[in-house]
């Protein structure tokens, strides 16, 4: 709906405060390529699909209004262009060029008479509120061919740029899960060794330094998944002990503590993925169940930790396919081992509500036994791998959830892995 808010006042301090009366929010939010604005409007501008030129009017009086707002902050990727009709815009006439390309930002800017023209009352970036979106990620552990395991990480960057290895530390590894807790560390959990299933774990700091192992909670199993929920928290569930595939979870603390085992809700799996969806939720999903079956059944994860009974499928069962989250609430499944013995590209798109989308064909390297997490506060990554041989290629995860062709890999060749975001 559209309604009344009142005028912006700058205080002495710098901060704006609205008022009663005066601005007009217009409800429609704006996804063409053009707009022509009027003054006394708010508007939303969504320029996921395309930049967005906005033609102010060419007549105005002193204390006219406009404001713009990046309605799902991709005003990065997509800019919005100002075009101030015959205007002087911060007393420059326009012929020059005014654009506006941060994801977050609100313009809004008010005419002040010919000279100086419209003025930007606050042109400031909104950091989004209230999950905090980690900036970097890490892949970690893994087995290089069995029996070997190793415990090198490799760092990612807010670009998505994975670096090389640094030297591991913890007990070397395959089959593990990884997730955020803290709202800006993660933690490495569970696993198998060539000598058996373990529960050890190992912190990430805000740096993405790994900590060596914490004497481990919970049933020792592998081919395990996690992710993070109520914006602080994580959990590992499921999992294969050696012996039995098993449905569990153990909830991991705001500073990294794993809790004991937490009994099963719905069907046992393993060799599965997780991720993080709606900003404060989770969901695990896909993999193999007790029979050695394919299944793509989920379960949701709550904002306090409560896991769902099972969710009817709706992606093709796979086996260690790779999840993480993108655009700041949704999240993706992709690859795996299908039932043919075949390794497979497709995803899986998760909505913010948690609902999972049919198969999407696959872009890049058919694998399984990867790991991915998200970056850059809004996009993902998939990593390393088995296709007929261990490898190292990178995929990475739009804001939008396209998943883009292979990259080079950087680091030791591996597969099973876990990943997580941090910073």
């Amino acid at each position: 709906m559209s309604g009344q808010v009142g005028n912006n006042i700058l205080r002495t301090s710098g901060v704006v405060a609205a008022t009663a009366a005066g601005l007009n929010w217009v409800s429609t939010v704006v996804t063409a390529s053009t707009l022509t604005a009027e003054a006394g409007n708010g508007y939303f501008i969504n320029t996921t699909s395309n930049t967005c030129t906005i033609t102010l009017p060419s007549s105005a009086e002193a204390g006219d209004q406009i404001v713009f707002m990046d309605y799902l902050r991709t005003w990065g990727t997509n800019k919005i262009i100002i075009d101030s009709n015959g205007l002087n815009y911060q007393g420059d006439p326009d012929s020059y060029t005014v654009e506006y390309d941060t994801d977050g930002e609100t313009v809004n800017i008010v005419y002040s008479g010919a000279t100086k023209g419209w003025i930007p009352l606050n042109d400031d970036v909104v950091t989004e509120a209230p999950t905090k979106k980690n900036k970097e990620g890490i892949f970690g552990f893994g087995t290089t061919g069995w029996p070997t395991h190793v415990s090198v990480t490799n760092l990612v960057s807010d670009t998505g740029v994975v670096g090389s290895d640094v030297t591991g530390v913890g007990t070397a590894r395959e089959g593990l899960g990884a997730c955020e807790y803290g709202e800006d560390k993660g933690i490495f959990g569970f696993g198998r060794t060539s000598g058996g299933y373990v529960d050890e774990t190992n912190l990430v700091s805000n740096t993405g330094v790994v900590a060596t192992d914490t004497t481990g909670v919970g049933t020792d199993r592998g081919y395990i998944a996690a992710c993070s929920y109520g914006e602080d928290k994580g959990i590992f569930g499921f999992g294969y002990t050696g012996s039995s595939v098993v449905g569990m979870t153990n909830l991991v603390s705001n500073t990294g503590v794993v809790a004991a085992d937490v009994s099963a809700v719905g069907g046992v799996k393993y060799g599965l993925a997780a991720c993080e969806y709606g900003g404060d939720k989770g969901i695990f999903g896909i993999g193999e169940d007790g029979s050695g079956a394919k299944i793509g059944t989920t379960n949701l994860v709550s904002n306090t930790g409560v896991v769902a009974s099972d969710v009817t499928a709706v992606a093709t069962g796979r086996y260690m396919p790779a999840a993480c989250g993108y655009g700041g609430d949704k999240g993706i499944f992709g690859f795996g081992r299908l039932t043919d013995g075949n390794n497979t590209g497709i995803t899986n798109l998760v909505s913010n509500t948690g609902v999972v989308a049919s198969d999407v064909t696959g872009v890049g390297t058919a694998r399984r036994a990867l790991a991915a997490c998200s970056y850059g506060g809004d996009k993902g990554i998939f990593g390393f791998g088995y296709t007929a041989s261990i490898v190292d290629e990178t995929n990475l995860v739009s804001n939008t959830g396209v998943v883009a062709t292979d990259v080079t890999g950087v680091g030791t060749d591996r597969s099973a892995p876990g990943a997580c975001s941090f910073n």
